[in-house]
């Protein structure tokens, strides 16, 4: 079996459509009075302020990001590596040869640029005296010359007034960015300093992550997520007024920058421009084409990504998860089938029915994960069946009768679905969000009853039964046992699970007041009626 799994492949295709949307996953935009610039397929592309075909200021292979107008308008500085490390760079926009403006072998990464026009405002770690690397401002001339460090001793993002005279900024990044409504000892607020007499004032604040500040007159501009998502927050320095500019609901905003009187920024995969004085945006309709090697078809190598592996009855054929894809292969003799040749949706979670007929697994071709049953011959057409609650769904198992389906989700939830009906219940969980899945449920011989293992609110675990009719839950093992991984045996009269009886109780996963340690388990088995 090993010789064919090295040799899967998959065939990856771009599905066409008929009408064509504007492109989505627009990064990092930057405005000036004529144009937009931005992020996409980690490339530099530019397009008019009113939308329309892009085209590319930046062709390489590598990455590119945090693009910046100029005040003038006439020229670009972003973050490129061309030379295998971010660096700065100026291109004119309306194209040319990028020049590279620094030549350290840390990162750097643009922010701006200097009201003047004369220097490019980016921050690095170079020259640090921090434990660890910690990002400070630095400038460095536009047509190339001396770094120079601003005498902040810490900055992260920011912007550098019209004026001259202050910096808006945030000190310190955060060791998950895209973390939503994190409200711990890494959220700062925005500071606003002078760079004269490094007086300081920043916006009214609790708790909440802000990022991105950015300048129109006297206002800074700023990306909070204050009120559960991340919206575009304005704090005028002068009548020290704080309004919420934008109340967005579903997605946040992922980053902005100012230009010409107005924000651009970056939401739900679209670029946006927004008029203070108004307060009224809209999304600018946006194409990007190009020779994208990533969405071309080609062949795919996929032994290295195999998971989640599930063995046919009779031990003949293995169906596999690999790279989106569901694959049958032979332990001997025969052809590796490729299921579901979906190159545009992800597959997941294989489990071959007890009667061989049957392979399931979850699907999110529609925008949401269903469950998939389909014929181990491929010879009848997949069922779909909408899951109760959508989410993202875990192990996945069959009924020892291959009429029921049981699996978690997200949630913690332990789900048991009808395959004849399509119809799921609950009948069971975890209270407790950890991010260790510790609830592995398991199936009776008889189809019956499901085992699994659920903390208690001293945080140990304990194994419960469930009746798959009633729904009814009891909790078997002894609550100072830490127990997990409950397995039944063949005859259905004992129940087998791994339990710690000199578990001491310790904070959880993200208290340092109690590292982990190891943690020791004897087997015991439960006498069942």
């Amino acid at each position: 079996m090993r010789t064919l799994i090295l040799f899967i492949a998959i065939l990856t295709a771009t599905v066409a459509t008929a009408a064509e949307p504007a492109t989505r996953l627009l990064r990092n935009p930057t405005i000036s009075a004529t144009h937009i610039a931005f992020t996409y397929a980690s490339n530099i592309w530019i397009v008019e302020r009113a939308g329309g075909n892009a085209r590319r200021l930046t062709t390489f292979q590598g990455q590119s990001s945090n693009p910046h107008f100029s005040p003038d308008g006439k020229r670009v500085a972003f973050s490129g590596s061309y030379a295998g490390n971010g660096d700065v760079y100026v291109v004119p926009s309306e194209g040319g040869e990028p020049k590279r403006l620094t030549f350290h072998p840390g990162e750097d990464t643009v922010q701006g640029w200097t009201p003047n026009g004369k220097s490019i405002l980016f921050t690095s770690a170079r020259a640090t005296a921090a434990p660890s690397a910690a990002p400070r401002f630095w400038t460095v001339p536009s047509e190339g010359g001396i770094e120079e460090p601003l005498a902040l001793p810490r900055g992260y993002q920011g912007k550098i007034a019209a004026d001259g005279s202050r910096i808006a900024y945030r000190m310190n990044n955060s060791w998950d960015e895209e973390r939503r409504n994190y409200r711990g000892g890494q959220n700062r607020p925005i500071w606003i300093v002078n760079l004269k007499t490094f007086d300081l004032i920043s916006p009214p604040w609790t708790d909440s992550k802000e990022e991105d500040p950015a300048w129109i007159g006297e206002s800074v501009f700023f990306i909070s997520d204050r009120d559960g998502v991340a919206n575009i927050w304005a704090y005028d320095t002068k009548s020290k007024k704080l309004s919420q500019l934008t109340k967005f609901t579903d997605f946040d905003v992922k980053s902005l920058d100012s230009g010409a009187g107005v924000i651009v920024f970056e939401q739900a995969g679209f670029i946006h421009q927004l008029d203070p004085k108004t307060g009224k945006s809209n999304v600018v309709p946006i194409t990007a084409k190009g020779d994208f090697p990533w969405m071309m078809p080609r062949w795919e190598e996929v032994a290295s990504r195999i998971t989640n592996m599930s063995v046919s009855p009779t031990g003949k054929r293995i169906a596999v998860e690999a790279r989106g894809e569901i694959f049958t292969i032979p332990a001997e003799k025969g052809d590796t089938r490729n299921l579901t040749n979906s190159s545009g949706s992800a597959e997941r979670d294989p489990a071959w029915s007890p009667d061989g007929k049957f392979i399931s697994y979850f699907s999110d071709k529609s925008g949401e994960y269903k469950l998939i049953i389909e014929a181990q011959d491929m010879l009848t057409a997949p069922r779909e069946i909408a899951l109760p609650s959508p989410s993202h769904y875990y192990t996945a198992s069959w009924s020892p009768d291959s009429k029921k389906l049981l699996y978690t989700d997200t949630n913690l939830k332990v789900w048991v679905l009808d395959i004849a009906t399509g119809q799921a219940r609950i009948i069971g969980g975890d209270p407790w969000m950890v991010p260790t899945r510790t609830l592995n449920p398991t199936w009776s011989p008889d189809s019956k009853w499901v085992a699994y293992a659920s903390r208690l609110k001293s945080l140990y675990h304990a194994i419960f039964v469930a009746n798959v009719e009633t729904g009814e839950s009891k909790q078997i093992t002894d609550p100072l046992a830490d127990s997990v991984w409950p397995v039944w045996d063949a005859s259905g009269k004992y129940l087998w699970f791994l339990a710690s009886t000199d578990f001491g109780l310790k904070s959880q996963w993200l208290d340092m007041t109690s590292y982990d340690h190891d943690e020791n388990f004897g087997l015991y088995l439960a006498i069942l009626k």
